[in-house]
């Protein structure tokens, strides 16, 4: 354990979710207000809620939160920017006034008493904790059965990721600040931290259901956010296309020899079934590889355009101006 207690800030990005804040808040207070009894963090310590652009009462509730006990913090973004950069302006925050934070989601799937464990962990000498989910018991079998679809495609990529990790980890200040340098504008948390390469560990837990409301990941977001993660980090897609390509070229190749040879013995006929299979295969692959190239350079055009990953609009106790 550090000599003098840390200042200790949760991060929780938030999005349309005033049906579970009350619990979650109540939750959080009771967990810091142990910690800074046992003497383990500073009493300078908060709970920082990132509003991602609400639309309901989320942001009111922030407020009405931060009225009623200066533990909660606020930070409001001008419009829904997403999870990722919800989540990294509420860490990019603290930052100058943390020795440590700590991400979670505000839906309490989250273990709170983990928390405990990753400063055991920091105690150590751990720059960086990831909270790793003990068992996927609780999903259903698509949902198993398509995260590990997407760890092992992750990695078979080159993405070097924790499986059944998501965003509940530790991140020291040191850690931050080497975090704060990467400019890109798609960001993908999970794989980034990972690239950081301080010292860490992971803690395991068991992961709830969703305390109320609807989870912010369907289907087809969760699907996005695995292309993001792949076309972020690996260039592997792209020359699979130019695999695909010459193997297709080969098999083209070899039945244009074997059509000659055909023709040759007199056994060559009219296939209007292989002529249409075989445009229909092209097109498909072409329009796939094209698909491919295009993903790739619109993410570089939203890069070199470098706009802001997120715009603050107000900020509530963490000591800077509106």
């Amino acid at each position: 354990m550090k000599d003098t207690p840390e200042i200790l800030y949760i991060v929780v990005p938030c999005y349309n979710e005033e049906e579970v804040l009350g619990e979650t808040s109540s939750r959080l207070k009771a967990k810091m207000s142990a910690l800074i009894s046992e003497g383990r963090i500073s009493d300078k310590s908060r709970v920082l809620f990132v509003d991602d652009g609400s639309k309901d009462k989320t942001w009111e509730i922030i407020s009405g939160l931060n009225s009623s006990d200066k533990l909660f913090a606020g930070v409001k973004l001008s419009r829904n920017k997403g999870h990722q950069n919800a989540l990294l302006a509420g860490l990019m925050t603290a930052r100058e006034k943390a020795d440590v934070t700590i991400s979670m989601d505000a839906d309490l799937q989250d273990d709170i008493d983990a928390i405990d464990k990753f400063l055991d962990k920091y105690d150590e000498g751990c720059e960086i904790v990831y909270g790793v989910r003990s068992s996927r018991a609780k999903d259903t079998a698509f949902k198993r059965g398509t995260a590990n679809m997407f760890y092992n495609f992750m990695r078979l990529l080159g993405v070097d990721i924790i499986n059944n990790h998501a965003d509940y980890r530790l991140i020291s200040r040191r850690a931050l600040e080497a975090l704060s340098e990467y400019k890109e504008v798609n960001i993908f948390l999970r794989g980034l931290v990972k690239q950081l390469g301080f010292k860490s560990d992971i803690v395991y837990y068991e992961r709830n259901e969703r305390f109320a409301g609807q989870s912010k990941y369907p289907l087809k977001k969760m699907l996005s956010f695995a292309f993001d993660g792949i076309t972020s980090f690996s260039v592997k897609p792209i020359r699979m296309v130019t695999v695909v390509g010459f193997l297709v070229f080969l098999f083209s190749l070899g039945f244009i020899i074997y059509a000659i040879v055909q023709g040759i013995l007199g056994n060559s006929q009219a296939g209007w079934s292989s002529l249409f299979c075989s445009i229909w295969f092209l097109s498909g692959i072409q329009i796939m590889a094209i698909g491919i190239v295009g993903e790739y350079i619109g993410k570089i055009y939203t890069e070199v355009k470098a706009r802001p990953k997120y715009i603050i609009e107000k900020y509530i106790n963490t000591e800077d101006t509106e």
